[in-house]
């Protein structure tokens, strides 16, 4: 009796074990169901949120040198209301910051070359001359962006004495402008130095804390690594909820960083059919490419003109030209 109870209990145990077995692998199998269920199922490639006042916005490029004869930040204050009348939304501010003298182009340089970060150019007046502009703009519902520089700068930015390892060199260590460009007045930015990027992640910071700046057209976005733009943006956003701008025309830039990028295709092809170069068949074309091959919510810019047509092919004095 004491053997057959033992062996019918032992019998139990390994029934038992073998129902527990068959019960996990049933529902790690269901689980597994589950999983490749939800894989399936398509997620937007947008995950930003855009602020809602940039949805449908008209932005009005402003070179506050050459806006006005005084070329300040006051004098421009005074055109605020005729460019509101006019259905302007958002302002965007070319470069604010002091120019480099160092290798600088012509007597007065380019604003992309810039000597500090954290400081206004004195040409155009004070840090607060500057949050007057950007109150007077929000008082009247309009918003305003910087343009930021982040892949260069200039030549004698004290961070080539402070941090010369934040800057690229080339193979005989020496600073470097951008490689294959003309832009020997700038010496690029070494994203690979994770103190570079925390440097530039607080600059950009600094300006929407200190003078409540709405956001940035970023120049050359896409010359810099899109997961620093990714943090960049997060970071941004915990102060206020940002607009980003890309100087570039790629879709990964959409995903975490930037609401907007540049649609340089069909400005071309509008100025091409408008000389009569292509038939209006090209803005067609443009748009069924665009609907296919960029994602939803990703925002593209069409645009008029801009600093870069107007300064390096003049093409407004081209179509001025041909009316």
């Amino acid at each position: 009796m004491t053997i057959s109870k033992t062996l019918l209990a032992a019998g139990l145990a390994s029934m038992l074990a073998l129902t527990g077995c068959q019960s996990t692998t049933t529902d790690t199998q269901v689980s597994s169901v589950n999983d490749k269920a939800t894989s399936y199922q398509p997620t937007p490639y947008v995950e930003l949120t855009h602020p809602e006042w940039s949805k449908n916005a008209t932005i009005y490029e402003v070179n506050i040198h050459q806006y006005t004869k005084e070329g300040t930040f006051n004098a421009f204050y005074e055109h605020l209301l005729r460019l509101k009348e006019l259905g302007v939304d958002i302002l965007w501010l070319m470069p604010i910051h002091p120019i480099g003298e160092k290798n600088r182009k012509g007597g007065r340089g380019s604003y992309y070359a810039v000597k500090d970060y954290r400081s206004v150019n004195p040409e155009f007046g004070t840090l607060e001359d500057l949050k007057a502009l950007v109150n007077k703009a929000h008082d009247m519902g309009m918003y305003v962006i910087l343009d930021w520089v982040a892949n260069h700068s200039a030549w004698d930015n004290p961070l080539t004495e402070t941090n010369p390892e934040w800057y690229t060199k080339d193979h005989n260590g020496n600073f470097q402008p951008t490689p294959w460009w003309d832009w020997s007045d700038i010496i690029d930015f070494d994203y690979n130095n994770p103190e570079m990027r925390k440097y530039m992640t607080e600059a950009l910071k600094y300006w929407v804390e200190e003078a409540d700046i709405d956001g940035y057209r970023a120049d050359v976005a896409g010359f810099i690594p899109t997961d620093f733009w990714d943090n960049a943006r997060a970071e941004s956003d915990q102060i206020k909820p940002v607009f980003m701008l890309a100087e570039w025309d790629a879709r990964d830039l959409h995903k975490k960083a930037f609401d907007m990028t540049y649609n340089w295709a069909l400005h071309d092809n509008m100025h091409e059919v408008a000389m009569g170069k292509k038939s209006g068949g090209a803005i067609y074309n443009r748009f069924a490419h665009s609907l296919s091959a960029w994602p939803e919510n990703a925002i593209t810019m069409n645009f008029v003109d801009n600093h870069d047509k107007n300064s390096w092919e003049k093409l407004c004095l081209i179509a001025l030209a041909h009316t």
